[in-house]
């Protein structure tokens, strides 16, 4: 099909383009963005979509959404995910491993590709699991994982206990050009801990994850690193301490990328009020010193990327006391209009507020994941959002496209809404 998308204003950071464009598509990809109304007169559009009024970014690029399959789909479907990437605007996205079965045999890897190529929406790029059933013992086949479309290596909640298995695997990903994606806590330091561990958490009486969890295994990370060379990706970084580490070592030329869910922008510890399981996550929400650093940091580039942390929890499991509740919030549709209140507070000036928050969600995160997307050239796979930056809509369950309806956001006025998205050059979705 071929589409004229016209009178937009197009922002894609990758190229520094902020200004009003036309963009034309044909078979699946960008085939000329010129002035309003330049489009070359031999193309002849299929279907024209009139974006005044809209902002038209590169599709956004999410490092982690968990989609559920195999294995849980009685709290989320492959299919009601890729709809919430749809209405999120979210066009390409990373998914851990650690679904049932694990993903740590090529063909679970290539089931899920195929299932998901086959509902024609978002482009899903797994990660392997590092370990065998991610038990931290012995190393999974990562040549054969590459092969079935694993683009990186990952844990996911479970930590290594044996420093010689993280040890032999950056030696491992190293010798054959394999990133890890680990989310640094400390197996022993906080385990069974609930909530950040302060007084807000003595206050309620819920045991606590400090931060030391955080910095101990970030430590212990950069020194294996040191060691073998290896390229790490730090998965939800949470608190300043850590952060400080992590600017230290990117000044000193470790090969290490970073990102932080969307929610840890905006909310504190505090925002567990009474006992609000819907605020129940990993790592959890920590003080308003980390939030504040976490907010530095986007800034400074010290955090590459932001993502939705997509986790989608059924009401069994979620609706319980605190202590007892799964941890995690749905976060894909939420993505861009909490991004874009982060660059509103926070950036200066004002003009440039949603070119940093598109960059954190697109050519910044694609970056930081090593992949071929988050940018609109002349020549590329035509992956498009098309939002109303001045929309305002309320976070309510029943609207939200997710099989996961419990996030901390319910009843929350969001400004900036998605009205289309584009993947491969088809019309996924349209308000």
């Amino acid at each position: 099909m071929k589409l004229h998308i016209k009178n937009g204003h197009l922002v894609d950071p990758a190229n520094g383009i902020d200004a009003k464009k036309d963009i034309c598509i044909a078979a699946g990809k960008i085939v000329g963005i010129h002035a309003p109304g330049g489009a070359p007169a031999d193309f002849a559009a299929d279907k024209v979509i009139d974006a005044s009024g809209l902002i038209v970014a590169p599709g956004l690029v999410d490092l982690s959404a968990r989609l559920r399959e195999p294995g849980y789909e009685y709290k989320a479907t492959l299919e009601s995910e890729m709809q919430a990437a749809m209405q999120g605007g979210v066009t390409s996205l990373v998914c851990p491993p650690d679904t049932d079965p694990v993903l740590d045999e090529p063909g679970l890897v290539e089931m899920l590709k195929y299932r998901a190529k086959s509902l024609n929406q978002a482009h899903v790029y797994p990660l392997g699991a590092l370990t065998v059933g991610l038990k931290g013992q012995a190393l999974t086949e990562m040549a054969e994982l590459t092969e079935a479309g694993c683009i990186g290596f990952s844990q996911a909640f479970e930590p290594i206990q044996d420093t010689n298995v993280l040890l032999r695997a950056m030696q491992y990903a190293k010798t054959f050009g394999y990133s890890l994606w680990l989310r640094p806590q400390d197996a022993h330091l906080g385990h069974g801990g609930i909530a950040h561990s302060g007084p807000i958490a003595a206050r309620l009486g819920l045991s606590g994850i400090p931060v030391i969890a955080e910095t101990v295994a970030v430590h212990t990370i950069f020194e294996l690193m040191r060691a073998t060379g290896a390229r790490v990706h730090l998965c939800r970084m949470s608190s300043a301490a850590g952060l400080e580490l992590v600017r230290a070592a990117k000044r000193e030329g470790l090969p290490v990328t970073c990102d932080v869910g969307v929610h840890h922008i905006h909310l504190t510890e505090m925002d567990i009020g009474f006992f609000d399981s819907n605020a129940r996550m990993l790592p959890p929400l920590r003080s308003q010193r980390d939030r504040d650093a976490i907010r530095r940091c986007l800034l400074d580039g010290t955090i590459d990327a932001i993502c939705s942390d997509h986790t989608p929890v059924d009401d069994d499991e979620k609706m319980l006391p605190f202590g007892e509740a799964t941890p995690g919030a749905t976060g894909l549709e939420l993505l861009l209009s909490l991004t874009l209140k982060w660059a509103e507070e926070c950036v200066a000036p004002p003009a440039q507020a949603i070119s940093r928050a598109i960059a954190k969600i697109t050519t910044d995160a694609a970056r930081a994941g090593a992949l071929a997307c988050g940018q609109l050239s002349v020549g590329s796979v035509a992956d498009l959002c098309l939002f109303d930056p001045d929309a305002r809509w309320t976070v309510e369950a029943g609207a939200l496209a997710s099989q996961g309806k419990h996030t901390p956001f319910l009843g929350y006025e969001m400004l900036g809404q998605v009205q289309a998205t584009i993947v491969a050059g088809h019309l996924a979705f349209q308000r």
